[in-house]
């Protein structure tokens, strides 16, 4: 997040890695309010000035001291909330978009504009949020919140799958925190992330789908290198704001040829539950549900096909255990 002010007004971005503004809410004037938007201001690339119908103080108010702003970030990273000491300054929600005219919230907007709507009129629905945020990342630094979740994950996969093997860290220092427990047997071995259920994904409740995930690979390949998979994928929800589920493909990154898994496969394709693999049904944590999602390879002719013609053509006739 950052924020841009001048002598006139203040503005706040929510931007992601690569610098894209995904959201916007104009914070503050710091001069007497216009009659209309200054299109000329606007025009020139400077931070709005909210015109004198759609702000609280229409003669302005001091610049805001960085020394005295905060953040607190929403679980799924996607959203934010903005604080002048522990005052609630505005919060840009998940669902944020300019394009759209659905700027965020702030404390000093009346009514709504291209610019911001109030958060006072939205409170009701925005402090349950935020109250949530805030007590999920004091958990988060808790002690040992990390190795408790772990053995809940843990056990519930000794349930569904049976004993572990060798567990690796894929996640290095990034958030969600994520490692894969390797489960031999049956023939062929079954490779499960854990942490990725610990973080809601971003954007996810917006399309009415599982909020948290885990990843799964079955495969009778060298684990350890079937295991990169997870180090490309488990963290792809957070890095890029978006989520992962049931049918959706991902294109391996890297030349041809150098895909984890034999057979010439160039990606993926995510199935929950498909027929044959291990029923991972039953974990929830923070009162959702946790979904699978198994990595099945596929061709590079196979992901256009899905590209071009949806999911359904390839997973319906999928035989996931000739893919492992």
């Amino acid at each position: 997040m950052t924020i841009e002010s001048d002598r006139a007004s203040s503005v706040a971005y929510l931007r992601d890695a690569r610098g894209t503004v995904h959201g916007a809410v104009w914070l503050a004037n710091h001069v007497p309010a216009p009659a209309a938007v200054d299109l000329a201001r606007a025009n020139a690339g400077l931070p709005p000035l909210m015109p004198a119908s759609g702000t609280h103080h229409p003669t302005g108010t001091p610049p805001l001291d960085p020394a005295t702003l905060s953040v607190l970030w929403f679980e799924e990273g996607d959203g934010v909330a903005l604080y002048e000491n522990d005052d609630l300054l505005a919060v840009i929600p998940g669902w944020a978009d300019m394009a759209r005219g659905m700027p965020g919230y702030a404390r000093d907007a009346a009514g709504e504009s291209p610019f911001a709507w109030s958060l006072s009129e939205a409170l009701e629905g925005l402090a349950p949020r935020v109250a949530k945020a805030r007590a999920y990342w004091q958990w988060r630094q808790a002690e040992g919140s990390w190795a408790s979740f772990q053995q809940f994950v843990m056990g519930h996969l000794d349930s569904r799958v049976g004993p572990p093997g060798r567990y690796w860290d894929v996640g290095g220092d990034r958030l969600p925190l994520v490692g894969v427990s390797e489960r031999p047997g049956r023939g062929y071995t079954v490779l499960s992330t854990v942490g990725m259920s610990c973080q809601r994904m971003p954007t996810a409740e917006l399309y009415d789908t599982a909020c948290r995930v885990e990843l799964a690979v079955a495969t009778r390949q060298d684990p350890r290198v079937a295991a990169r998979l997870f180090a490309w994928l488990a963290q792809y929800p957070w890095r890029s704001v978006t989520w992962l589920g049931h049918g959706h493909t991902a294109r391996w990154f890297q030349r041809p040829g150098t895909f984890p898994l034999d057979g010439g496969h160039q990606g993926v394709i995510m199935l929950a539950d498909p027929p044959g693999m291990p029923d991972m049904s039953g974990f929830l944590f923070g009162g959702d549900s946790v979904r699978w999602l198994w990595l099945v390879p596929l061709t590079d002719t196979e992901l256009r096909v899905v590209a071009d013609q949806g999911h359904e053509v390839i997973s319906e006739r999928l035989a996931v255990h000739s893919r492992i």
